[in-house]
Parts: C-alpha cells; structure tokens; sequence
C-alpha cells in the first residue's frame, strides 16, 4: 500500500471492468475508489469503496493494520460507490466507532438495514477529532454534491480528505491528463451546484492544504493553486477558454455540413480555439464539458416532427439541469418546409440564467446553398 505520508495510507482500489459510472457516464479507464488510513494511537479510516471491489479493499486494509483494530470509520458521502462495505466492516470490527454528521446519520437506513445506535459519533462544522499525533477537522459540505457531505481536514500533515471534490474519472495506473477528466467529472457530477463548491473553496481557502485527498482520481500534492483555481473557474460558472463550441445534430449529412461551414468561417476569422461534437455519435458527457469549457456556443440542429431533433434536446435539457450560464449562443436551423428548431432551442436557452443568445439565426433549407453563407457571415460577425 502507498504511503501518503509517514502515517497516512493510501488503501483504495482501481476497478477497470466498469463501463458506466452511475450508470451513464463512459468509463474508458475505469475509476478509482479512494480509501485511506491514519495509523496512529487511534486508527481511522477514512470512507470505503464499491461492493465491486470489496474483496480487494478488506485485503488492502489487511496489509496496512496487520494484528490492529480500526478505532473510527470516518464516512463522508454516502453514495454507495464510497459507503458499500458498511456491514461487513461493522461485523468485521466490533469495536469500531462510525463518525458521520447527523444528515448523513439519517439517511443511512435508506442504504443499511444495521443498527449503530452504540457505535455512532456524531460530529458538526468546526468539531475535532484527536487521533494521537493527528487532529480531524470536520467542515460540512452540504449539496457538494449531496446534501450530508462532510470533509476532513488533517491538521498533522495538513491533508484535506476532500470527499467528491477535486475528483476524476480514470484508474490510478493510468497516464492521463488531469484537467480533461476531471473537468467532465466536475460537469456532469458536480457542475449544479457551483454555489455550495464555491462555499466549500472559501472555506478551505483558511486552511493551509497541502496534500488533497479525493474519494476519485489521484492525491494531489503538488501545484495546487492550479487544481484548487480550475474549480474556482468552474464552480462560478465562469469560461475556461475563449473559444466557439458547435454542437450539431443531423438527419441526413447536411446540417453537420452547416456546422463545419462554420467552423471554417470562424478560423478563417482568426478563432483559434474551434470545437465540434456530433451529439448522435460522441459521449454526451464529453459535450456538457466542452459546453462549460468555452465562453461561446454554436447549436445546429434540423426541426423533426415539428420539434428539435431528440439528442439536441437532450443536450439542451442536460445544460439546463447543470445550470448553464454567463456564456453566448448562436443558432443554426434546418427544415425542409415549415424550420421550427430555431425558435424552439432559442426560447430554451433564453430560459437560462445570463445566456445571451444571438439576434442571427441561421435557416438552412433542406441543404447548405451559397447564398446561406452571407446568413453565416453574419452569425460569425457576432460570434467575434
């Protein structure tokens, strides 16, 4: 098992063999459940991990106890990817003491028919928890992302054990950019509620962190303005990049064909960062995140059966349901004899907080003319 630092262990596990995490969203190298443990005069460990992997974690904790008992189970979020060996800990070790907040306390018999009446320490905002050496800071995260999240803050080797946040996508044993999974983690999982993440950054910003510790993804050591600045970034809902993501969804080749008619005009007017997602055919998560990512939005789509073509609304209504904002939006339509799309996307996105959606809608009929392109010059002129 890794050492984090002299006392503290790491002692989760990798599980490749999952391909949807909550059941949507593509896994193409798999996921980490994170699990610690401080061995000091008392022994705590730090949340658990997913049935999946069960076998592999008791084995870990194994290793690292030897002949010891565990003192405390510190639970954070309750989501059973982080909490599902609960009975078989409290079997396996009779005297261990399970430390939560009273939120998390009451809904744990949604997940666990156990009864720890005798074996529950309830803590709240601002309560300590003495190991020996090592001190527990506890600091309510509520809606970060579920309503009884907690995180811990160790103030011996200055460790924040930060539950969901700061988490990514990915196995441990992958060679991966941080930033691009962790954004599409954030976004798809996270990205709702950006007011309860900023209230956690304010709090954390009085502690002296050195170490972050996720319940997904790699312990972060080094660098950590830039980590702790991306959600900054994120959580106000303020654009990463200056740049033009278009979003096309097309029956028959011709409205993908508008897309990259435009992605064309834009480089051509020196956009240097262009993006184009088929929604049909890419993760949809992969385009909620690039949505966040750039300051401007392009949505193409064709009218079907009098409304918008399934998948674009779709992403619309994922955009929506992530509190989409503080970002610009063009509109390309198409329609063979009575375009309706237009109108529709417009009147969605004009429903959202600060999205200021352009004047120029561009109408393809049936298939993209010439003359279509001083329609998109126009739509270009505004996206500059």
């Amino acid at each position: 098992m890794k050492n984090i630092t002299e006392q503290v262990y790491y002692v989760g596990v990798n599980d490749k063999t999952l391909d949807l995490f909550e059941g949507q969203y593509i896994l193409p190298n798999g996921v980490s459940y994170n699990s610690y443990m401080i061995m000091d005069e008392k022994i705590a460990i730090m949340d658990m991990v997913d049935r999946r992997e069960s076998a592999q974690w008791f084995l870990n904790l194994q290793e690292v106890l030897g002949d010891k008992q565990p003192d405390y189970l510190i639970i954070s979020h309750l989501e059973p990817d982080h909490s599902a060996n609960l009975s078989e800990v409290l079997e396996k070790y009779p005297d261990i003491q399970i430390v939560s907040n009273e939120k998390l306390f009451a809904m744990l018999p949604q997940f666990f028919d156990v009864d720890i009446t005798d074996r529950k320490v309830a803590v709240k905002e601002g309560d300590t928890l003495s190991l020996g050496s090592h001190e527990l800071h506890f600091v309510m995260a509520p809606m970060v992302h579920w309503p009884e999240v907690m995180v811990t803050y160790e103030s011996t080797d200055k460790i924040l054990f930060s539950a969901d946040g700061f988490g990514k996508f990915g196995a441990l044993d992958v060679e991966e950019d941080w930033a691009c999974e962790a954004r599409r983690y954030y976004f798809n999982i996270v990205g709702k509620y950006g007011m309860p993440v900023q209230t956690l950054l304010k709090k954390a910003a009085a502690l002296d962190i050195q170490i972050i510790c996720p319940l997904h993804g790699p312990i972060l050591s080094e660098n950590l303005d830039y980590y702790i600045g991306l959600y900054q970034t994120w959580s106000s809902y303020e654009p990463e990049d200056k740049g033009v993501f278009i979003a096309y969804a097309s029956m028959h080749g011709n409205t993908k064909q508008a897309a990259e008619k435009l992605a064309d005009m834009l480089k051509e007017k020196g956009v240097e960062k262009v993006a184009m997602a088929d929604l049909a055919r890419e993760d949809m998560a992969e385009c909620i995140e690039d949505a966040f990512r750039y300051d401007r939005l392009v949505v193409a789509c064709p009218t079907y059966d009098g409304a918008i073509l399934p998948v674009m609304q779709d992403f619309i209504y994922h955009l929506k349901v992530k509190t989409y904002q503080k970002r610009t939006v063009g509109i390309i339509e198409n329609g063979s004899w009575a375009p309706m799309a237009g109108k529709l996307m417009r009147e969605q996105f004009e429903a959202m907080k600060d999205v200021k959606v352009l004047e120029n809608t561009v109408t393809i009929r049936s298939t993209m003319k010439k003359s279509d392109e001083e329609k998109m010059a126009l739509l270009v002129d505004e996206l500059l």
